[in-house]
């Protein structure tokens, strides 16, 4: 009897390999001779690559793909693409080309194939660019993700470890997403949670950009994968430390709740594994302690900016109705690199 080909397993970044062995891996790989036009490459743990063209234009290249996390094909496309195109703006730039990947089995209905690739081209058109081509293989199980390119002026940059002591720390999507996620595929969630999640994982990180852009943000990366912990790991780059205040965090309730029921994923205990010595935690309830290792998939963008614009920026973003909040500030370094407290 043939097996049938479930399309929704569990996936967006909660797929992704933990950061500890993805690092071991990387640390092997010869980089070649140095070439002074890469600003930014895969040694620097950055959100994209950035490669100077001239001096008033760089080039900002990122691919990102994963299984579906949700039924609904079409918005499986829509989310997929917008965790793609978010690295751009991560970087301090604009959208310019995309390229489809797909890993689609051959004994699936088309259709499907065809909503997802809707889904995703929308949300490239949306985010002003074009999507110009694309590469299929045949697979066991269902993958969709972009390969985009934007531009970025090369004085502009927001690398991931430009932050500073004294900057304030923005997040500008509520964390949770994958635990809700989680509690869906076992049907723990809630309609309401799931409609919540997945607007967040559909909203471009593109409109929260534009309002950074009239600020002087020092860095800045999108909470993914690791989780906003091991990303804020990533920022603090072994010179800096921070401290977070998680009764500030935007964090979808629902997410907390089931928490509580120990609905939690395996990526969020990688990720725990891998930042968590980094890590202390001060009068933080476990629930939250799990939503802050908790992967996004889609997540909000994390920036570091000085303290007397930050005020302005979160007015700005909130006028949009993004569920933005000072979270944090960065100090010089310490031990605990990072501390989670209340405020």
């Amino acid at each position: 009897m043939e097996e049938k080909i479930v399309f929704c397993k569990g996936g967006g970044c909660t797929a992704k390999l933990g950061a500890g062995a993805l690092s071991r891996v990387l640390e092997l790989l010869s980089k070649g001779e140095p070439d002074p036009n890469l600003l930014i490459g895969f040694d620097s743990k950055d959100d994209a690559a950035v490669y100077k063209l001239s001096d008033d234009i760089a080039y900002v290249q990122t691919l990102d793909f994963f299984p579906p996390m949700v039924e609904d094909p079409y918005t499986f496309g829509k989310i997929a693409a917008t965790n793609a195109l978010s690295d751009i703006y991560a970087m301090g730039g604009r959208v310019t080309t995309a390229l489809n990947i797909v890993c689609f089995p051959e004994s699936m209905d088309l259709n499907i194939l065809g909503e997802i690739m809707r889904g995703g081209s929308e949300k490239v058109i949306e985010a002003g660019g074009t999507l110009a081509g694309g590469h299929s293989i045949a697979d066991d199980g269902v993958k969709y993700g972009l390969s985009v390119t934007g531009v970025v002026h090369p004085d502009k940059i927001y690398a991931n470890n430009g932050g500073r002591p004294g900057d304030l720390l923005i997040l500008t999507k509520k964390l949770g997403v994958g635990i809700i996620c989680t509690a869906d595929r076992v049907g723990e969630a809630s309609p309401e949670a799931m409609e919540g999640a997945i607007q967040s994982m559909t909203t471009l990180n593109k409109y929260a950009a534009e309002c950074c852009w009239k600020y002087h943000v020092h860095g800045c990366t999108d909470v993914t994968g690791f989780g906003l912990l091991g990303h804020l790991h990533e920022m603090m780059d072994g010179k800096l430390s921070c401290t977070l205040w998680a009764n500030e965090m935007p964090v979808f309730p629902q997410a907390l709740d089931y928490a509580e029921e120990f609905l939690l994923t395996a990526a969020a205990q990688r990720n725990r594994n891998h930042a968590g010595r980094f890590v202390t935690f001060q009068g933080v309830p476990f629930a939250m302690e799990e939503v802050l290792f908790d992967p996004q998939t889609s997540g909000g963008l994390l920036a570091a900016l000085p303290p007397e614009e930050a005020p302005q920026l979160l007015a700005d973003l909130k006028a949009l109705g993004l569920p933005a909040a000072i979270v944090g500030e960065i100090t010089q370094r310490r031990n605990p690199e990072i501390l989670v407290i209340n405020r």
